[in-house]
């Protein structure tokens, strides 16, 4: 298997996040050489990859690329039995040794409720669905589970993602990497993930993607842990917490990414945002030359 510390070397410093490949209208394999053709170590899948068809999708963009690593950020636990998404994952680290990592997460209440379910106490799903997923009599034949990483924003859950592979928190800040490090230890993965514009014309979409994010209490209450204010959160988010959480601009882009890293995370996944307010695979080229030092380091 994979150690923590080989997959820290092969990820580099940052990687890319995109939503799915198919709600893009992409190619999951022309994705992937974009994707690594720009210099870029890693890709996240968004969309909760609730279906075997997502893991499909991964594939394809590991087939499409020669070293990327591919992530599901996150699949969302509600939807899977642990067997059956071992079965997915061990399946794509047999023939693509080395370079799937599986990203796991409690979702939000409301995306758990459409598939029918009841949001919980989400912790306790999250470890037993471990518990099982790594069971023995989930484990099938000389096939390995790849490394795990967790969805992680408080606490709790980032103790727990330091018993496995790391964290993955999404849509935070600097400020929680610096929290997020000394909680998981030296050793786990922390990998946030950073959203940005460098499109002049993508302001109106920043503020869409923003709402969206905004109407979920997991995210709300991790920002108001962080200084934001209801006001703040309120209608779509104020002009501070929108800049600070989607930084555009070549320089506030760069600034955010380079405080993940020296706040302690060991690879940021970008997710360039367009005029729609989603993954603009155009921005890969003016991405790399905004951080190209730290693809290089």
């Amino acid at each position: 298997m994979t150690t923590t510390d080989e997959l820290r070397s092969r990820l580099g410093r940052v990687g890319i996040w995109m939503g799915s490949p198919s709600a893009l209208g992409l190619d999951p394999a022309a994705a992937g050489r974009a994707i690594e053709d720009a210099g870029f170590t890693s890709v996240w899948v968004g969309g909760g990859n609730a279906r075997p068809e997502d893991f499909a999708t991964m594939r394809g963009l590991l087939s499409g690329s020669d070293r990327l690593v591919v992530a599901p950020g996150i699949a969302n636990i509600w939807a899977w039995e642990p067997a059956a998404i071992r079965a997915e994952a061990e399946r794509l680290e047999a023939d693509f040794p080395g370079r799937f990592i599986l990203g796991l997460g409690v979702s939000h209440a409301p995306l758990v409720a459409q598939l029918g379910h009841v949001y919980e106490k989400p912790y306790a799903k999250m470890e037993k669905f471990l518990d099982e997923l790594d069971h023995p009599a989930q484990h099938g034949g000389e096939r390995e589970l790849p490394p795990v990483v967790l969805a992680a924003l408080g606490p709790k859950m980032l103790r727990l993602s330091a018993r496995f592979a790391g964290a993955h928190p999404y849509f935070t800040t600097p400020e929680h990497t610096a929290v997020a490090r000394p909680i998981l230890g030296p050793e786990p993965l922390l990998i946030p993930e950073q959203a940005v514009s460098l499109d002049p014309a993508a302001a109106a979409g920043v503020r869409t993607y923003a709402a969206r994010y905004l109407r979920l209490p997991n995210y709300t209450q991790s920002l108001k842990n962080f200084g934001f204010t209801d006001e703040d959160i309120a209608d779509g988010g104020s002009d501070h917490l929108v800049n600070t959480i989607i930084p555009s601009g070549v320089a506030a882009v760069l600034s955010a990414v380079r405080g993940h890293l020296d706040a302690g995370a060991d690879h940021v996944v970008v997710q360039p945002l367009g005029a729609t307010g989603a993954f603009d695979i155009g921005q890969l080229g003016v991405l790399a030359d905004t951080v190209g030092g730290l693809l290089e380091d």
